[in-house]
């Protein structure tokens, strides 16, 4: 034998190929957003403990679908698969999906759309295990509410069915979806309480950011409301609105900020990278949401590991997550007045404690580092088999 024993031995531990994750989502980076954040983060997080990952999305965001992305890339050492697409942005048809999942080990479909359906239902032909992410479901706004309602207690639930583990995202959505998955878990989402780490103002500031899609159920329409509230009191105060577009572009909310007399008191900044995000942050005490939906709260973790004071919109998610973190504090934004007292109050609150409030938001922000929250999915992976 030329070679010997001894050393196919070694060798052999370097033929076996570690296991394939392969996440699914519609949209991934260059979009920027908290479900492509959070999909980033996982796959980073899993990649460091030895599985293999690929990311199957969509070839284009919805916000320019005519600029085609790259077919293949990698970024952050993530293998990206972008495939065609056709239909509403709401529920895009992508039945390329099925050419790129035939070597995984592990299916990880990430939001209840299309991708959810189709695997689920093509199960029989792939005989993958799969599990699902909800990521808030679809019930970020009310329209379409009772159809959506029909379709969740009937097709919902039986493509629910094929998956191993319907993993919830906050304790709101696994209020809605126990009640067609009884066995349904919780693995709240993580914050990336890096990018931004203790990049708030160093002196009280009466200036407000907000950070995330420009989407109709962020109401980013009551935030302005209340803008101008505060500005009718007290001229200094400044909003900085950082996003990308979604079904609101910024013609949309320029048009906004105009009728309210506000283009000398806000900023709109579109798709901007981390580093100048942190310089609007360095400039800015306290960060506001008027959202009517969330799915977690993600980007208030973040902006509280910022050490930025949070006033936030009283949706069910917020609320859960004031209820944890007495920092935090909640408004209606519904009425502008009552809005512009809370951001007041805020602005009193870091003026009064400094230092000390700094520390304790960013304290509280750190709970919810992805190196916990990985090594949960990593040991539900490990439940079904799928060991690195």
């Amino acid at each position: 034998m030329s070679v010997s024993m001894t050393e196919t031995v070694k060798k052999r531990p370097q033929l076996i190929a570690a296991p394939l994750i392969v996440h699914v989502v519609r949209q991934f980076l260059p979009n920027r957003g908290g479900l492509e954040d959070v999909v980033a983060n996982l796959a980073r997080q899993t990649l460091k403990r030895g599985y293999r990952v690929r990311v199957v999305t969509l070839d284009s965001l919805f916000t320019a679908s005519e600029n085609k992305l790259p077919a293949r890339e990698t970024i952050d050492g993530i293998e990206i698969v972008r495939i065609p697409w056709s239909g509403s942005s709401r529920y895009p048809l992508a039945p390329q999906v099925f050419r790129h999942i035939g070597d995984a080990d592990l299916i990880h479909v990430h939001a209840i759309d299309f991708f959810f359906d189709a695997l689920a239902w093509g199960r029989f032909l792939h005989r993958k295990p799969m599990v699902v992410t909800t990521h808030g479901g679809f019930f970020h706004t009310k329209k379409f509410l009772v159809i959506k309602k029909v379709w969740f207690r009937t097709l919902t639930r039986r493509s629910a069915l094929a998956y191993r583990r319907v993993i919830c995202c906050s304790a709101s959505d696994l209020s809605q979806f126990i009640q067609i998955v009884p066995d349904g878990i919780t693995i709240e989402n993580g914050a990336d309480i890096g990018k931004f780490a203790d990049a708030a103002s160093r002196t009280p500031e009466r200036r407000v950011v907000t950070i995330g899609r420009f989407s109709v159920n962020k109401r980013l329409d009551l935030l302005l409301d209340a803008t101008a509230a505060l500005v009718k009191r007290n001229p200094d105060w400044r909003l900085d609105i950082i996003g990308a577009e979604s079904d609101l572009n910024a013609a949309n909310l320029r048009r906004e900020i105009t009728a309210r007399s506000l283009d000398a008191a806000v900023t709109l900044t579109i798709s901007p990278d981390n580093q100048s995000i942190r310089e609007f942050i360095a400039k800015a005490s306290l960060f506001a949401s008027a959202s009517e939906y969330e799915g977690f709260g993600l980007v208030a973790l973040e902006a509280m590991s910022a050490g930025l004071q949070p006033v936030l919109n009283s949706n069910e998610a917020y609320r859960i997550l004031a209820g944890r973190h007495e920092e935090i504090i909640l408004a209606d934004f519904m009425k502008p007045d009552r809005a512009a007292d809370a951001i007041e109050e805020a602005y009193r609150k870091v003026s009064a404690e400094g230092a000390a409030l700094r520390e304790s938001l960013v304290q509280a922000a750190h709970a919810y580092s992805w190196d916990a929250v990985a090594e949960r999915y990593i040991d539900l992976y490990r439940s079904i088999g799928i060991t690195a």
